[in-house]
């Protein structure tokens, strides 16, 4: 099968212009608009009819699309190791958010222990979306039952001028907040997390339907200000 050929069969062009609103760092030539649930249909085929492995071996990839295929294909994986070693040959080459946050290996839940050691490596990536995949992985799979208070300080201590990097320590924060409230909220209450990060997790634990009214009240009073800045 001759998959960049499969994908254009697939492109949708108002979902191509939507696409490329969404994702402004990744050039609108590069974009042949396949909506996800097609890309995880036929990354399903691709596994099942083991015609993936050169596909896979083609890095950098020419199409945004192709590198979602990517992802889903290694989404796949009933291998552990072999998705970690295909891991940490793609994640060097992601590019933007979307492509990132669509990966998510079901395999993940059955390895733990293994996969804390992965997330530990990751996170502390310096780049972007290596980094940004190990906080997601680690929101993912480890603020419930598995969940440990080292894991808020892990994450509490990357400091990055990466916007997805910052916006991502945001969100693991706010989600920390709504699943582990008592053990999250004392890194805004001691100032833990850098500005721009500390209110950004205000702001979305307080758009969340999960957290209650007076706890948000409460997230409220502890914004804080840069110099200079009036909040």
């Amino acid at each position: 099968m001759e998959i960049q050929k499969e994908l254009f069969s697939l492109q949708d062009k108002e979902y191509m212009k939507f696409l490329s609103k969404l994702t402004p760092n990744v050039p609108e030539d590069t974009i042949i608009g396949v909506r996800i649930p097609e890309i995880r249909k036929l990354a399903k085929k691709l596994v099942k009819n083991n015609e993936y492995e050169d596909f896979l071996k083609e890095l950098p990839h020419k199409y945004y699309d192709e590198n979602l295929l990517h992802g889903a294909i290694i989404s796949e994986s009933k291998n552990f190791e072999k998705c970690i070693k295909l891991l940490d040959n793609f994640l060097p080459f992601i590019d933007n958010w979307a492509v990132c946050d669509t990966i998510s290996p079901k395999i993940f839940k059955k390895h733990k222990k293994e996969l804390i050691e992965k997330i530990k490596e990751w996170s502390q990536s310096d780049k972007t979306y290596t980094c940004r995949f190990g906080v997601e992985m680690l929101m993912t799979h480890f603020l419930d039952e598995d969940f440990k208070k080292e894991y808020l300080e892990m994450v509490a201590n990357i400091h990055s001028e990466e916007y997805y990097v910052k916006m991502v320590i945001a969100w693991f924060f706010a989600t920390a907040l709504a699943k582990q409230w008592d053990y999250a909220v004392i890194y805004l209450e001691n100032n833990r997390l850098d500005v721009w990060v500390h209110n950004k997790t205000i702001q979305k634990a307080r758009e969340s339907l999960k957290i209650l009214e007076d706890k948000k009240g409460y997230l409220k009073g502890l914004k804080r200000k840069k110099e200079g800045e009036l909040i």
